[in-house]
């Protein structure tokens, strides 16, 4: 087994190497969903309830964000919150890997 001498793990390198970043984020509360938008023109889905400050707040309070670190990561200055599109890439692929079966050719 060799060890790379990159800084990145895998998810980190499609985000920095493909310049993968965030450019919207749409709420949706009574469905318990939160789009988050790419700049590829993928839609990633996560459920509100899964982060304990976002299920409690408002719909107000989740629209008051800020993309920040060049869109890698979403502020909620009112709602002391960060999460990062490493974070929301990585959850996806267990949703891939937990809920799809995948069949070798």
């Amino acid at each position: 087994m060799s060890i790379s001498a990159n800084k990145y793990d895998a998810i980190e390198k499609l985000i920095y190497e493909d310049g993968i970043r965030i450019s919207a984020v749409d709420f949706h509360p009574e469905l318990d969903v939160m789009l988050i938008i790419l700049n590829t023109k993928a839609v990633l889905r996560q459920p509100i309830s899964a982060y304990p400050v976002l299920k409690n707040a408002d719909k107000k309070s989740l629209t008051q964000f800020q993309l920040i670190s060049d869109g890698t990561g979403i502020h909620w200055p009112d709602l002391d919150e960060d999460l990062s599109l490493k974070g929301f890439l990585r959850d996806e692929l267990k949703n891939i890997v937990r809920n799809k079966h995948i069949v070798a050719a």
